[in-house]
C-alpha cells in the first residue's frame, strides 16, 4: 500500500496517546534532512495513558510488521505511513499523525 516515508521527525503515537520514537533510524538516507526509519528499528513509547486495572500495562515498545515492498535503505524496507505495527504489551497499533509529504513509496 503506498504512503509517505516515515522519518525521525514524524509524529507517531500509540493508540492511547503515547509518543513513539524510533530507536535506530537509518542515518545514511535522508528525507527533508532527517534520517528515514526502516523495518529493522523498534520504537520506544513514552507517556502511554493505558493503565488497565488488571491487565497487560501501558505501551512500552512497538515494532512495525509491514513496511515498503519496493523502497529499501541498507537492505531493509523503509517504513510507510500506511504500514502496520504492533505495540508491546498491549497489541495495539502505532498511528503516524504527521510525516513529511515529499517522498512516497510502495
Amino acid at each position: 500500500m503506498p504512503g509517505f516515508l516515515l522519518h525521525v521527525g514524524a509524529t507517531v503515537m500509540c493508540s492511547h496517546g503515547g509518543q513513539a520514537q524510533p530507536i535506530a533510524p537509518f542515518p545514511r538516507v535522508l528525507v527533508v534532512g532527517m534520517p528515514v526509519v526502516t523495518l529493522a528499528s523498534q520504537y520506544v513509547i513514552a507517556g502511554c495513558a493505558f493503565v488497565p486495572p488488571a491487565g497487560n500495562g501501558p505501551c512500552v515498545t512497538a515494532q512495525w510488521i509491514v513496511g515498503a515492498t519496493r523502497v529499501f535503505a541498507g537492505g531493509a524496507p523503509v517504513l510507510l505511513q500506511a504500514g502496520q505495527s504492533i505495540c508491546v504489551p498491549t497489541g495495539t497499533p502505532l498511528i503516524p499523525i504527521v510525516t513529511q509529504m515529499k517522498v512516497a513509496g510502495i
